[in-house]
């Protein structure tokens, strides 16, 4: 496999990678990669300007120091003309992204084995008022309000590596109802207001339901906020299998009659798993915020009841808690409908999130994925679907 350093693209035919080592901004990443991901996914767009826009744009994520904004791409790929053909493309043309993101996702199961689904939200501030979707919003991940855009991004995650595949972005109240910024945007027809716990579970439950992938379980985070109950009644109807982090005063029922709390009712679930820790066993898993160095952390499972709307029938699931200093209260706990999984197994799905996060940090945001400059809802998308495959042919390459 040959491995060059990105520089810039000649626009006079297609796009080509030469040798220019030695900047700092210069990202090492396999041209093979490249060359495939581009023939599999960009096939797909059919017209051969198009496929060609899209090369370009995937090379200059890859190779365009600071913010990937449009103009800046086009500045760094050089040439008369190529802002403009480069804006058209991404806000402006009728190209469908979603055919190439299913692509991503049957490319990367097949090459690198996920495990899980990880939704990871993320937040990208802006100071303007124009960008489709900027407002005064509450992240629940961050647990403060903030100005600009919030996103959902859906992850194939395994121990080795994480690349994002699908994206929603929240869409606050004033975006949604006000018909005048509804057309700025270019908002589609029938699109409504979503929360972002709500955007997480679609976003999953539309991939089950339509990308023919092989189900994954999906890992969310409902600590802050979010229905529980109805997050767990969707995605089991939708056949996705899950493991939610929850709260520690998040309240179940203890559903096996040989276990302390039995009958005490409704307990917070840090109170439940405090009552058996005495079945805590220690469980290795892969840390990647150090190089998958193996480390070793007790843990327990719990069959639980949660409660849920009158006359609906409590949800049997288990309580999986996690403990990083045995003589503290547990430090995490999810809920999952996967009653007969091991508890190791359980808790090695659940550190998939450490993976997601450290790529993002160390490849997200170098192929711009909070980077997009524009009004336009579809070139949002657009710029989020090819800062997706940049992210992705880097991680292969990291990994390969």
């Amino acid at each position: 496999m040959n491995t060059l350093t990105l520089g810039t693209s000649d626009l006079a035919g297609t796009p080509t990678l030469p040798h220019q080592r030695g900047a700092s901004h210069d990202t090492e990443v396999s041209d093979d990669i490249v060359n495939e991901l581009s023939a599999v996914i960009f096939s797909l767009l059919g017209r051969r300007d198009r496929r060609l826009r899209a090369e370009q744009y995937l090379r200059g994520l890859l190779t365009t120091p600071g913010r990937k904004s449009i103009r800046n791409i086009a500045a760094r790929l050089g040439g008369a003309g190529v802002d403009q053909s480069l804006h058209h493309f991404i806000s402006s043309s009728a190209w469908d992204w979603r055919p190439l993101r299913i692509a991503l996702a049957d490319y990367i199961e097949h090459t690198a084995a996920p495990q899980a689904w990880a939704v990871r939200p993320i937040h990208i501030p802006k100071a303007g008022r124009h960008s489709v979707g900027v407002d005064q919003q509450f992240a629940p991940h961050l647990g403060q309000v903030f100005r600009g855009q919030q996103a959902l991004g859906v992850w194939l995650a395994s121990p080795e590596l994480s690349a994002p595949v699908n994206w929603r972005m929240v869409l606050p109240g004033p975006w949604i109802n006000d018909p005048e910024r509804r057309e700025q945007a270019e908002l589609p027809e029938g699109l409504g207001a979503e929360s972002a716990e709500e955007c997480a579970v679609s976003a999953a439950v539309e991939m089950a339901r339509l990308w023919g992938i092989p189900h994954r379980p999906v890992l969310l985070d409902l600590r802050r906020r979010g229905d529980i109950f109805a997050a767990t009644d969707q995605l089991t109807t939708g056949g996705v299998p899950f493991l939610i982090r929850v709260s520690p005063s998040c309240r179940m029922a203890v559903a096996d009659p040989a276990l302390p709390g039995h009958r005490a009712g409704s307990l917070p679930a840090q109170r439940i798993l405090e009552l058996v820790k005495g079945v805590r066993i220690p469980v290795s898993w892969p840390d990647a915020s150090h190089g998958n160095t193996a480390r070793t952390t007790m843990a327990a499972a719990v069959p639980v009841a949660m409660p849920g709307p009158i006359r609906a029938k409590p949800r049997r699931l288990l309580l999986l808690g996690e403990w990083s200093n045995p003589s503290q209260p547990p430090s995490q706990m999810w809920i999952t409908g996967m009653t007969h999984a091991s508890v190791g197994s359980l808790l090695r799905l659940a550190k998939l999130n450490g993976r997601v996060e450290q790529d993002l940090a160390h490849i997200g945001d170098r192929v711009g994925l909070r980077d997009f400059v524009g009004r336009s809802f579809r070139g949002w998308h657009r710029h989020m679907t090819l800062a997706s495959v940049a992210h992705t042919a880097i991680a292969l390459g990291a990994c390969g």
